[in-house]
């Protein structure tokens, strides 16, 4: 079958190779890729700043955010049926286990021995085909196939929002305000979440007002430009207090301005992951000062895991509801599988791209 690899650790690497299509095991099922979405981890793994072959093998397929169906199903499966559209988990439990990957909270594994699918250890999905177990594969209906490689880079921002939840339950918490930092595709889809809250929203990015600025104004959030206003004092005397600040950007700077921001008792997350070695001068005693009294709290999250899967699954139905097509419109670019080099090229006002490696118009159920 046709797959994206490189060879890790080598930049220019990728390239479309020919590899054994994968047989299912009993409880397996084998899935038919239709498309694969393209985020920055994936760009640094082709330019060989990360990534690791699985054991065995001297390349990996990339792509870890994934849309499929189910293509056939072997003895012991019942959980899902040919034809069920899927989106599969990335990451998996280390072997030994940690107590955290051991109560299948892998997103939160302690000793690093954990993998995932197109990064780290295991192959990815940028392929004609994958094979897994039901239990690392989340079912989507029909209506959202369109929409459904969103899924993925909506966890993130589902576990976020979990998180947030549960720290805040240390108070009376009624948040009513929110900055969302970042207008890419976990930023946008982070900030629809919190909008199917009924909280108020604004989007702070610095790309020129465009389509980034008419999907937030469509949700009935609002856009700062980052290039007009900082992320200050000033800004939330204007806005009104800031009780949650979620950081989408990767650019360390700002996640300290959002400390210095956010509200009292009020809460920063960050989930953006800078590279490079950026240092700043802080004010770190004002800094200090002001999350100790305020009741402040700053904390980190990445991946996710199946429950954030499974919310984000049903959040996707809600936002379509409530807002029919913003969800098409945050994929604007799509470019066939032989064409994947091209994915991680920036393009000016775009937001998301995404590899088709079937069209959705060959999605008639398999027999």
């Amino acid at each position: 079958m046709k797959a994206a690899v490189v060879t890790p650790g080598q930049a220019g690497s990728g390239r479309i190779a020919d590899v054994p299509k994968p047989q299912p095991k009993p409880g397996e099922v084998l899935v038919r890729v239709y498309e694969v979405g393209i985020d920055g981890t994936d760009a640094e793994i082709l330019e060989g700043q990360y990534g690791e072959a699985p054991p065995g093998d001297d390349y990996l397929i990339i792509g870890h955010e994934s849309l499929g169906r189910v293509e056939s199903i072997s003895d012991g499966v019942e959980e899902l049926a040919p034809g069920d559209w899927v989106v599969a988990i990335v990451r998996r439990p280390d072997p030994v286990p940690c107590r955290n990957c051991a109560n299948a909270e892998w997103d939160m594994c302690l000793n690093g021995l954990y993998t995932e699918r197109g990064i780290k250890g295991l192959q990815g999905f940028l392929a004609e085909y994958y094979v897994e177990q039901p239990r690392y594969l989340v079912k989507l209906t029909a209506e959202l196939a369109r929409v459904g490689v969103l899924l993925e880079p909506l966890t993130i921002a589902e576990k976020a929002l979990d998180q947030i939840d549960r720290i805040q339950s240390r108070l009376v918490w009624q948040p009513e305000r929110a900055v969302v930092l970042g207008a890419g595709p976990v930023g946008l889809l982070a900030a629809l979440l919190i909008r199917l809250q009924d909280l108020e929203v604004h989007v702070y990015d610095r790309t020129e007002p465009g389509l980034k600025s008419q999907l937030v104004e469509a949700m009935g959030a609002q856009y700062i430009w980052a290039e007009k206003r900082r992320l200050d004092h000033k800004l939330a005397d204007e806005i009104g207090p800031i009780d949650i600040i979620f950081e989408a950007t990767g650019y360390s700077p700002l996640a300290f301005d959002a400390m210095d921001t956010v509200a009292p008792n009020g809460i920063v997350c960050l989930s953006g992951v800078s590279g490079g070695g950026r240092t700043i001068q802080v004010s770190a005693d004002h800094l200090n000062l002001e999350l100790v009294l305020g009741n402040r709290v700053v904390f980190g999250t990445v991946n996710a895991n199946r429950r954030h899967f499974e919310a984000g699954a049903k959040h996707l139905s809600e936002i379509e509801a409530r807002w029919p097509g913003l969800l098409t419109r945050i994929i604007t670019t799509r470019i066939p599988m032989e064409r994947f080099a091209e994915s991680v090229q920036r393009r000016p006002g775009g937001v998301k791209t995404v590899i088709e490696v079937l069209p959705m118009a060959s999605s008639a159920a398999p027999s």
